[in-house]
């Protein structure tokens, strides 16, 4: 098998995909199912992420589908990955997550991202007003999000649940805005490698430098979100990926549908600009047969120094996507340790 790689945890990060003549129904039953087999492996985390307006992806509403999840699941730690706190009034995110900790205590992690995940239209559907939309605004809110949860809060608002059940909070991040945040205020942070890799090792370096050591860290703590598509073959690791890469075309030019199946991804026209940014778009991700993809996987650790790797996978069939995280959990790693 060859030398093991990972000597980090690994965890999951899932959108629930809507498969193109499939439904949100199908969907969250597949993330369910996926979430209930990486328990079983011995995965750290099972997070799920907020976006609006997308066709292609039934996470819309995380606090709702981690209640169904932690459900189904014994072991495995719950998320955001993330709460898009722009779109909510902290109070709102507070209780939801305060409940959620109340009702499995220990296993609940709340990550928290600055953006909207959607369009500004929809984000101010939303929000329902302008004010809050600002980047500007994050860290007020974040320092409010964070007082609700406080057991010796002094304000005139009680958050129930929330005060006193506090989940596991980490700031995400693409760029070196949250990176600089989570070190200032001493909070585990996880950058989203996966469609941000030029700037990684930036931001990660940058997270270092700013740290301070808190209540809740001594010291940093950086996880690493990566694309790992994992099959027998180099050759059919390839082919189920490539739904993900016209998925992300269709979206960067305002036409999200539906994930695509992989005979519709392979027979797509692509120009050669878009094969070019598709290639960039790969770079420094893991697509391949166990042995590929723990080699990528490796020369990622080593570059990055990351404490924890996060894998995301969109492939259309449920079937693939959960032998994906197989074969990384008991080829790739060799066995997951609790």
């Amino acid at each position: 098998m060859g030398s093991r790689v990972i000597d980090v945890p690994l965890s999951v990060l899932d959108l629930a995909p809507v498969a193109a003549g499939g439904s949100a129904t199908e969907a969250l039953r597949h993330t369910t199912e996926l979430a209930r087999r990486t328990d079983e492996w011995g995965y750290r985390r099972f997070w799920v992420a907020e976006h609006h307006n997308m066709p292609a992806i039934a996470s819309s509403a995380p606090a709702v589908l981690l209640a169904h999840l932690a459900a189904h699941t014994e072991n495995i730690r719950l998320g955001s990955g993330g709460v898009m706190l722009p779109n909510h009034a902290p109070l709102v995110v507070a209780e939801q997550f305060g409940t959620l900790e109340a009702l499995h205590p220990g296993r609940i992690d709340l990550g928290i991202g600055r953006a909207p995940g959607t369009d500004q239209v929809t984000a101010l559907a939303l929000r329902r007003t302008m004010e809050g939309l600002s980047a500007e605004g994050f860290p007020r809110e974040l320092a409010d999000l964070m007082e609700y949860f406080s057991e010796d809060g002094s304000g005139p608002i009680t958050a129930t649940p929330g005060r006193g059940q506090r989940p596991a909070v980490w700031l995400l991040g693409s760029s070196g805005f949250s990176a600089r945040l989570a070190g200032a205020l001493g909070l585990p942070f996880s950058f989203a490698h996966h469609f941000s890799a030029q700037n990684t090792l930036p931001a990660l370096a940058l997270y270092r430098q700013s740290f301070r050591p808190s209540q809740w860290l001594e010291r940093p703590y950086a996880m690493v979100a990566v694309n790992a598509v994992c099959a027998e073959t180099d050759e059919r690791a390839e082919w189920l990926s490539g739904p993900a890469g016209l998925s992300f075309l269709r979206l960067r030019s305002g036409r999200p549908e539906p994930l695509a199946t992989p005979e519709e991804a392979a027979a797509y026209p692509y120009t050669d600009l878009e094969r070019e940014f598709l290639v960039q778009r790969r770079e420094g991700q893991a697509t391949g047969s166990p042995e590929t993809v723990r080699r990528q996987l490796g020369e990622l650790l080593a570059r990055t120094g990351a404490d924890e790797l996060m894998l995301t996978a969109m492939v259309y069939d449920v079937v693939d996507r959960v032998r994906s995280f197989e074969l990384i959990a008991t080829e790739v790693a060799g066995g997951l340790r609790r």
